[in-house]
């Protein structure tokens, strides 16, 4: 019975947007032009797809979420681990970059890795992009991840142990698996939180799905129609990337069980 009314829950919260969009379209006085939306997403030319500028962007702007959500978890993990280490200077470097990439704002990192840091290491506003991404997000992640490993029960290490498993084959065979089962839902979260995120990196000329949509706002004036699709664009990935994660945590229930 609860899941049906869970199942329920979406679909009610979907017609009441869709109500409120229609009684909105009633009541503004606004000339609607979907039509001019379409060359932006693409046109068929000569018996062929030729991508318009929005999808181009999206293509950026997957290519920048998929490169720093690797990057991000790579640094989450040995950030975390960092933190773990018997090591002073380890865990001391792990708390620094952790609680400095936290408590600033990722415009800021962005400005400061493309206008300060990039022209003396002469990197590229997309790298500069993925590196200032990666570095937020990652800062999330390791405490997302740290926490993960704290809550494993003391007793799983020491029975990993007892039946003579190496520390590193205990970590990979015991304490991981049991780790992303409890983190998965937060990282997920994180992981989208990065996609939205992303939407920053125009602001350093990056011809994302944003900065294209920006674009064609100031040429077209079609503000509600190019912003309404910009923002279904970012509603279908991150829906999209909701959904696998959502299997893969099913998957690693059925597993445990």
């Amino acid at each position: 019975m609860n899941r049906v009314k869970m199942g329920i829950k979406p679909f009610l919260f979907i017609f009441l947007s869709v109500l409120v969009v229609i009684i909105g379209y009633q009541n503004l006085e606004y000339n609607w032009q979907w039509y001019r939306v379409k060359p932006y997403l693409f046109v068929y030319e000569n018996g062929q797809f030729v991508t318009g500028l929005l999808i181009k962007g999206l293509f950026v702007t997957l290519k920048i979420s998929f490169w720093g959500l690797l990057f991000s978890l790579a640094l989450g993990f040995l950030s975390a681990f960092a933190r773990l280490s018997t090591s002073p200077v380890l865990r001391l470097i792990s708390w620094l970059y952790v609680e400095t990439i936290r408590n600033t704002p990722l415009l800021i990192q962005i400005f400061v890795l493309y206008f300060v840091i990039s022209p003396v290491l002469d990197i590229s506003a997309f790298l500069s992009a993925v590196i200032a991404l990666s570095l937020f997000e990652g800062a999330y992640a390791s405490e997302i991840i740290r926490s993960g490993v704290v809550n494993i029960p003391r007793g799983q290490y020491e029975a990993a142990q007892s039946i003579g498993l190496s520390v590193p084959v205990t970590y990979i065979k015991v304490i991981l698996p049991q780790m992303l089962r409890q983190t998965l839902p937060m990282l997920a979260g994180q992981s989208i939180s990065l996609i939205k995120d992303s939407a920053l990196v125009s602001t350093i000329a990056i011809a994302d799905l944003t900065l294209q949509g920006q674009k064609i706002v100031s040429e077209t004036f079609l503000s509600f129609e190019i912003w309404f699709t910009v923002a279904l664009c970012y509603l279908v990935i991150t829906a999209g990337l909701s959904f696998i994660i959502r299997r893969v945590e099913n998957r690693f229930k059925f597993i445990n069980h």
